[in-house]
């Protein structure tokens, strides 16, 4: 076998940034012109010169009558003026044959062109019409109630600019100047693809060790976010002619390739390789001091940028978003984009790996302090870590540790932070999805965070969250979750949840024993391998309580949920863990029954008002939530 080549020089971020960007035009690439109703969200390719006076005679704001100002002072409800009609009435459209000379009215509709002599409109409201004259009630002055020529826009004034982004509001500025089209900066067209014989295109039948191409999906809609139009070529096998040939196509359709798969310059990994055949200049970096991200490749040829991004999704998002989407906004004539910063604090103490810089994905949470901002911490391989994020924070290269309460700065991942309605931090559980699911249906905005359940009671007594669920047990009575209320906490009962061992079916180390028996088979077998929970979940303690002090194998190996534990051992990576009846019975697997526990809510008392709290606990309470949750296994008294 070769050896795995490394990465050829690992660079900064910002000086990957000089190096990509000292190679390209950062220029639109040129303009074409659209029908007015193709220019939604398009990006304006020169200014609009109003070609006329909007509106383009004096108009009339109201139905009522024109006169001359003049004639109407001292008008009152107990003495009105009286002016003669001229018996010629104006609607919209209808250019006026005479005048209004001093003392007379001229009938006229909201929208009307103002005769000549008239200087006012006196609503109709106001005045009482009979035989040939009006009666006007009160007074009006020198252009009340009407719009003049060229008010709104003059001709020649410049009413939009260049590298102005159309909305609907703009749109209705162009109809009303007349343009039927207008010239609009092209859009780049981005060539995507992914590589891996692994990669399989959503829709298809999915082999084991294989995963579905989130990375091309994610791009794509990100391109089009960003004003470009994606050419999606699919999914490349790891086959270098068949690599050469896609990059080929893409440098000849589009103005930029971007593919992932393939960066880390590995035996298997052929993308480097036809990247690296690319001159003028070719490759400009390839591996950046980047958390997630470092394995990213950036190339430039013929001016056209090449982008070969990591497999993993988080990492090929923050490094698309970093590297090739402000090329992307600049190609398309859009402007830089703002970046919304907002102040917290971390709930957490932090470790960074010093040399690179990491950017962690957070949620951003209420506290009686401000925002706590909570580390998603789910990896670079997660695909919906940037779908639940609010932001992120920028930990520089030089420091390792950020300690709990430390201030820090979180840009937005969208214009703004809509918060959510009802905060929920602590332990997952299938049954308090579909509670959650039900809320939202209500209209009520969630914000859920499975931290374990005693990340939800620090949460709960730290006023970071609504209401927290916790299955914690008091290891000297057995007892739940009663031990660790404070005078600050209420303790709203949920249900109970039967914990077990879970394994294969048709394994004769588990099938038909007890859980002794169980545990007497795993201290038997050192190739009977576990599957844990990770340290702080209710589920762990219990773990930890059936062990001693017993570590068998696969013990360091933490996951964070139910699922994950049975996802383990239905794909043979580990041989037993424990998990509830519930997620046994989704993944089919064989169940020792260990502890009945209860998954109880933890509601701060301050918190205890809220409307978004008290719908919570009215769904808890229902006949309905109850019957739905006792359908999926869990125990509630009847």
């Amino acid at each position: 076998m070769k050896p795995q080549s490394q990465f050829l020089h690992v660079v900064t971020r910002d000086e990957a940034e000089r190096r990509f960007r000292e190679h390209l035009n950062l220029a639109p690439l040129g303009s074409e012109i659209v029908p007015l109703e193709l220019a939604l969200n398009r990006v304006l390719g020169a200014d609009i010169v109003a070609p006329i006076d909007v509106p383009g005679f004096d108009r009339s704001n109201v139905d009522g009558f024109a006169v001359q100002a003049a004639d109407t002072w001292g008008a009152m409800e107990e003495q009105p003026r009286e002016l003669v009609l001229t018996g010629e009435t104006l609607a919209p459209g209808i250019v006026p044959q005479g005048a209004v000379a001093r003392g007379q009215a001229m009938a006229i509709a909201t929208g009307g062109m103002l005769p000549r002599g008239a200087d006012a409109v006196v609503m109709v409201e106001h005045t009482d019409a009979e035989g040939g004259s009006v009666q006007v009630r009160r007074a009006a002055t020198a252009g009340e109630n009407v719009s003049y020529a060229g008010t709104d826009i003059a001709r020649g004034e410049t009413v939009l600019r260049a590298g102005q982004p159309l909305s609907s509001r703009e749109i209705g500025v162009l109809a009303a100047l007349g343009l039927a089209q207008v010239s609009v900066h092209r859009k780049p067209r981005v060539a995507i693809f992914s590589t891996g014989n692994e990669i399989v295109a959503p829709g298809a039948p999915l082999p084991v060790g294989a995963v579905y191409d989130s990375n091309a999906a994610i791009i794509s809609a990100a391109v089009e976010e960003l004003g470009g139009e994606p050419l999606r070529l699919g999914v490349i096998p790891d086959d270098e002619p068949a690599l050469a040939a896609a990059l080929a196509q893409g440098m000849s359709e589009a103005d930029a390739v971007v593919f992932s798969g393939g960066t880390s310059k590995g035996e298997g990994d052929l993308s480097y390789r036809v990247v690296a055949a690319l001159g003028d200049p070719g490759i400009v970096a390839h591996g950046v001091a980047l958390k997630p991200g470092k394995p990213v490749c950036l190339a430039v040829t013929g001016g056209k940028p090449v982008v070969i991004l990591p497999g993993f999704p988080t990492s090929a998002v923050f490094t698309f978003h970093e590297f090739l989407a402000p090329v992307i906004r600049a190609f398309g004539g859009r402007p830089p984009e703002q970046q919304a910063l907002v102040p917290a604090s971390l709930p957490m103490r932090v470790n960074s790996e010093r040399g690179r810089t990491e950017y962690l994905l957070v949620n951003l949470v209420p506290s009686d302090k401000g925002l706590a901002a909570y580390p998603m911490g789910k990896g670079s391989g997660s695909v919906t870590t940037f779908s639940h994020a609010d932001g992120f924070i920028t930990i520089g290269q030089h420091t390792e540790i950020l300690d709990q309460g430390a201030p820090v700065q979180v840009q937005l991942l969208s214009r703004g932070l809509d918060p959510a309605d009802l905060i929920l931090i602590g332990s997952h559980c299938v049954g308090l999805d579909w509670l959650s699911g039900e809320l939202m249906r209500q209209g009520i905005r969630i914000k859920v965070m499975s931290v374990g359940s005693t990340g939800g009671l620090m949460a709960a007594k730290r006023g970071e969250c609504d209401v927290a669920g916790i299955h914690l047990m008091d290891p000297l009575t057995g007892v739940y979750n009663h031990h660790l209320l404070t005078p600050e906490l209420l303790l709203v009962p949920g249900y109970g949840r039967m914990q077990g061992i879970v394994y294969r079916p048709g394994d004769a180390r588990f099938e038909g024993k007890d859980p002794g028996a169980a545990i007497a088979a795993v201290r038997a077998d050192p190739d009977c391998t576990m599957v844990n929970r990770n340290a702080g979940s209710g589920t762990r303690i219990l773990i930890d309580r059936l062990l001693g002090a017993e570590k068998p194998p696969g013990y360091g190996v933490q996951t964070k949920s139910h699922n994950a534990v049975a996802v383990s051992i239905a794909q043979h990576r580990a041989d037993w863990g424990l998990t509830i009846d519930t997620v046994a019975r989704q993944y089919g697997l064989g169940f020792i029954p260990v502890q009945e526990e209860r998954y109880d809510f933890v509601v701060p008392k301050a918190r205890i008002d809220r409307p978004p709290v008290q719908a919570f606990m009215t769904l808890l309470q229902s006949d309905r939530a109850r019957n739905s949750l006792r359908g999926m296994g869990f125990r509630i008294p009847e």
